[in-house]
């Protein structure tokens, strides 16, 4: 199915597509002549549309994807400089949005859903941020990565919280105090995205990691997420603690005694997602 989104302020368009099918949904950023800028419409589309997939029991992965020349250049730039001319010079408006932006890439991050970047072009600045929001990440040959803000006199900072959780601080602080381009190939020795693939073949590759993940129970997925962020805030003994318990309970889950019997009996499991 196709959902229609809010239409862009400049042209009228839908600045976000959504598809679902085979219990994947896919997001398809479609602001091609504004390479995709994170603009109050698309950050509002995605933001409806993963809180509406969060809650969704058909949807069990999330793809977000981009139509035209890049996966998404950062925030629009014109409509932020647009604003400069407010009474405050844009204070309170850049820190609205930058808050709404900040929620977005949370919600992401805390989707039950695990969610898969599908990187076609440049991720520049807070487009970077997304890739590095997201699970996973899958890239096309030809894709790059940056985070030019030093370039403009902008330095990265909220893209930074994103790329500082995902990669080394070395390769972190290379990325952000120089701005330079990246290829697909150092993103991926960087960890910033998880495959690379050739362009042709890069929406079939993401697709069938999106189905492997779709096959599982949904129900054990949603423990292992929200279990895999919050451990990675504590101290090791704290952690073990936290995972022990979570095990357990996930143990006495009715897709783990399924999942295991059937191991047990060499047959597929019967997942209830519960």
């Amino acid at each position: 199915m196709n959902k229609p989104m809010p239409p862009d302020s400049f042209t009228g368009t839908d600045v976000l597509l959504r598809s679902d099918e085979d219990g994947v949904a896919t997001l398809t950023l479609n602001r091609p002549q504004a390479r995709n800028g994170l603009s109050e419409a698309l950050l509002e589309a995605l933001q409806s549309n993963l809180d509406e997939i969060a809650l969704n029991k058909q949807v069990r992965a999330v793809i977000v994807a981009a139509n035209g020349p890049a996966f998404c250049a950062g925030h629009d730039l014109k409509e932020m400089t647009a604003r400069r001319s407010d009474p405050d010079r844009g204070r309170e408006y850049f820190g609205k949005l930058l808050k709404q932006c900040a929620t977005m890439m949370q919600t992401v991050v805390h989707s039950p859903k695990p969610v898969i970047a599908q990187v076609q072009a440049i991720a520049s600045a807070a487009g970077c941020q997304l890739v590095a929001s997201c699970d996973l990440a899958v890239a096309g040959k030809s894709a790059k990565f940056c985070t030019p803000g030093v370039h403009i006199g902008l330095f990265c900072s909220t893209p930074m919280v994103a790329m500082s959780r995902n990669v080394s601080r070395k390769h972190a602080m290379e990325m952000l105090l120089t701005g330079d381009q990246m290829d697909a190939d150092r993103a991926l020795e960087f960890a910033l995205v998880n495959r690379v693939v050739e362009d042709k073949d890069l929406a079939k590759a993401t697709r069938d990691l999106a189905l492997q993940i779709a096959s599982k129970s949904s129900h054990t997925i949603k423990i292992g997420k929200e279990a895999f962020y919050k451990q990675l805030e504590m101290g090791l003994a704290e952690a073990y603690d936290y995972t022990s318990e979570v095990m357990v309970e996930n143990m006495l889950a009715r897709d783990a005694e399924e999942g295991i019997g059937a191991f047990i009996e060499k047959r597929d499991p019967s997942w209830e997602d519960r």
